[in-house]
């Protein structure tokens, strides 16, 4: 099975028991680091043209559009529909101008120079092709449009670090296995968070993409990373 429907697949399956584990097994932190990054996505009152992509179940997405720019439009992009169809209801019951489409996050199904700026929250290190991600959303960016990546990381403290992965590896797996019935779903995250590129390799990635004026920024001792960067031409 290629690595995109495997992901597909077990996101759908977590999609009922997603945000409720996300906050208590983030303690909550991962709402401060989304009012980080919002703000450095809504930095105008001009009304603009926003891509959430890898939106899940829609918090990033509800955030930005609740502070973007009245005459904004607000799209999420994610290839789980099951996730995608709690954020419906979400987005709904928040009152917001949203809107949430499937679609490949390798395959943007938009035109070049489309919007003014482009968001993942915690979903980039899901791509199965990483460069090819990021040369698609510079594809779809504006000329000086702003690329806002939120990701999880490995704090750079040994001992932060200990804690961090005996948390992360051990801990994590068995409460999101117990309450969520899917361990390997919570097996698979850490995982993927260890695995994904030191921060000077993926802001290289993201120049070579075609972003400039790449910088990063840790956050809670490391534990999670803002990426930020401009479509150069």
């Amino acid at each position: 099975m290629a690595k995109k429907e495997g992901i597909r697949k077990l996101f759908d399956n977590i999609a009922p028991d997603y945000d409720r584990l996300n906050h208590l097994l983030s303690l909550n932190i991962d709402k401060g680091w989304r009012r980080k990054a919002v703000h450095e996505l809504v930095d105008t009152e001009a009304p603009l043209n926003i891509l959430d992509v890898a939106c899940g179940t829609g918090d990033f997405t509800i955030e930005i559009a609740q502070k973007a720019p009245q005459g904004s439009r607000v799209i999420g992009i994610d290839l789980s529909e099951g996730m995608m169809k709690i954020g419906r209801e979400k987005i709904a019951a928040a009152g917001v101008q949203a809107e949430m489409i499937q679609g490949d996050c390798e395959a943007l199904p938009y035109s070049e120079n489309t919007f003014d700026r482009i968001s993942v929250g915690f979903g980039v290190r899901n791509f199965e092709h990483l460069e090819l991600g990021l040369q698609e959303m510079c594809r779809v960016l504006k000329k000086d449009g702003k690329l806002v990546i939120l990701e999880l990381s490995v704090p750079s403290n040994p001992i932060i670090r200990w804690g961090y992965k005996l948390y992360f590896l051990k801990i994590l797996p068995t409460i999101g296995g117990w309450i969520s019935g899917d361990r390997g779903a919570y097996e698979y995250l850490p995982a993927s968070v260890l695995r994904f590129p030191a921060p000077e390799k993926f802001m290289q990635m993201m120049r070579e993409a075609g972003f400039g004026q790449v910088t990063h920024r840790a956050l809670t001792l490391g534990i999670c990373r803002m990426y930020i960067g401009e479509k150069r031409q």
